[in-house]
This record gives C-alpha cells, structure tokens and sequence, in this order.
C-alpha cells in the first residue's frame, strides 16, 4: 500500500478510486471500467505534477523522510558489488546506524559509509532511525583511515535527522565524535564524494558529507537543525516549522546557489519512492561523474581543493 503525505490527500482518493474499479472489474469480468479507470489515471498524473511543481520547503522535507524512500542499504545493493561490511569502532560496540565497508563501484575499489534507517519497526529500531551514536562516527573513522592508507576513493551516503542525543552517546563523547569524524574527513587525500538521499541533519550529516564533492536529491534536505527543533527554539512552537524550513533555506535548490551543494540530482516526478530503481540510476550517474572528476588528482591537491570548498561556501550566494 503506498504511504501518502498529508499533501497528497487528493491524490490518493483518485488512485484510490482508480484501484476499486479495477478491483470491481476483477471480480466481475462482464464489467469494463478500463476507459474509467485510465480517465482516472490521466487525471492522478496531472495532479501529481501540479503537486511536485510547486513544493514548499517543509513539503521537501516531508518528502525527504518519506518512509517508502530509498535507504542507504538500497543503493549499496544496487550500486555497489563485492561490498564487504566492516563492524565495531575497536573501542566500544558496533553503531547498526552505520554502514560502512570494502566494496567495487562500476570495479573499482572503494570504501563506501552511509547511516541507514530501516524499513520496517524491527530495523528501525535496530538502526536507531539512522541517528548514530558515537561508535557509528569512530567506525567511519577507521574505514576513512583505511582508505586513506590503501589509497580507495571514499563515497559517503547520508540519511539522518541527525546524530542521536542520548545519554550513553553524550556520556562516551558524541560531539568529539563527530568533530574529530568532520577533520578526518578534511585530511583525506583520497577523492571523498558525498549524497543527500534523504535528510542532512545537523552535525551528525556534516560528520560525512565534509567532502570534495557534495551531490543532494532533487527534494533531500540538508540544514544545521531540524525545522521543528528550529521552530521551538526561536518561536517556542514547535507547529511553526513550516515558517522554520522557509528560513533555514534547507533544500538542495537553496543550498546549490549558496555553493554547499554541488549538483542537484533530478528525481522522478513524485519523488524517489515513486520510481526507485530511475533514482538509484541517477545516484549512479552522478557518483560516477563526481569520481570521474578527481580521477587523475593528487594527494595534496585534494585535501587543498576540500579546504577551500568550505573556506567559500556561502559567499557565490552571498554575491548573487
């Protein structure tokens, strides 16, 4: 059963409707509603792309944590061959938030991070809703290092609301963490690419997406809090985050004019959810574009050419 946001409301009564006829028809095979029912389907798809057309920025954000979207561990399924997963921070526990490992991207060797939700309520609840706790950021340490030392292109994949702020994370140093996450990711001189597949919340997103190239979903989002958490802070209202996602300027078309985003990859009208396997391709195209970019670039360059992408972020919007 498809999962509609509370926007899409009058979409599902017309594809609902659409549904039963066909049901009817199924069960009654002297009925012929197909001329009906495709009338229905011409109708569902304009409204779909009046409805896409005009997305506000909190409307983005529903979509971005859209529960039928794709998942970290989709893309690696699809994109990645011979991925071998590598567990445990050799400190403290194995973060199931986080997934990382070996793997070959179009053959080549990589090492491949992303923070996966789940799918269901028993992953989701293994995986934490993608909020890693301080091991998940050590662990992606460890595989940075180790691509760093065997000279693999790293590609991060992020998904979070943002890193979890549980007692026991703060108590084992989550924002160290993620700070010392962040520099690794400043000091690699390997090419890091990163994508947005869904939500860039706050630090616990930054932490993997300090890198060369960052690559956002046409309606992912990306900002320093979320729009609810925004909201209660300078309104004391948690219901003004639709006001809250105007301001941050959280979305991937903001954030490429304001030079933190790099590219904007085009979903499906719908979004993601609604043709997965056209997203992941997309996804492809662009990681491969991004790498193939950095193919021939040096250590030091790398690490110059990262540097200076976040010294001037900001100011191509500024000027504009």
């Amino acid at each position: 059963m498809t999962h509609y946001l509370d926007f899409e409301k009058p979409l599902a009564e017309i594809e609902g409707k659409a549904e039963e006829l066909r049901a009817m028809a199924r069960q009654n095979e002297d009925m012929d509603i197909e001329d009906e029912a495709k009338a229905l389907d011409r109708k569902a798809e304009q409204l779909l792309k009046e409805l896409y057309q005009t997305l506000t920025p909190w409307r983005k954000c529903q979509i971005a944590r859209h529960p039928e979207r794709p998942h970290c561990q989709d893309y690696i399924d699809a994109l990645f061959t011979e991925f071998t997963p590598l567990a445990g921070d050799r400190n403290f526990a194995d973060d199931h938030a986080v997934l990382g490992g070996l793997a070959r991207f179009n053959d080549t060797p990589v090492i491949v991070i992303g923070h996966e939700k789940g799918n269901d309520t028993k992953s989701r609840i293994e995986r934490n809703f993608g909020m890693a706790r301080p091991e998940g950021y050590r662990k992606a340490i460890r595989l940075m290092e180790m691509a760093d030392k065997f000279g693999l292109p790293v590609v991060t994949l992020v998904d979070t609301p943002g890193a979890y702020p549980g007692k026991g994370a703060e108590e084992r140093g989550q924002s160290e963490a993620i700070a010392r996450c962040t520099e690794k990711c400043l000091q690699l001189g390997v090419p890091l690419v990163s994508v947005i597949i869904g939500e860039g919340g706050s630090g616990g997103a930054v932490a993997f997406a300090t890198a060369n190239r960052v690559a956002m979903l046409e309606h992912s989002v990306y900002s320093v809090i979320s729009p609810e958490g925004c909201a209660s802070i300078l309104w004391k209202d948690a219901e003004k985050m639709r006001e809250a996602a105007e301001a941050l300027r959280l979305t991937a078309q903001d954030l490429n004019k304001l030079g933190v985003c790099d590219h904007v990859i085009a979903e499906p009208v719908g979004g993601a959810h609604r043709d997965r396997a056209a997203t992941i391709e997309a996804v492809k195209n662009a990681i491969s574009g991004m790498l193939a970019d950095m193919a021939n670039s040096k250590p030091k360059a790398l690490i110059q050419d990262r540097r200076k992408k976040f010294l001037d972020m900001g100011s191509k919007g500024l000027a504009a």
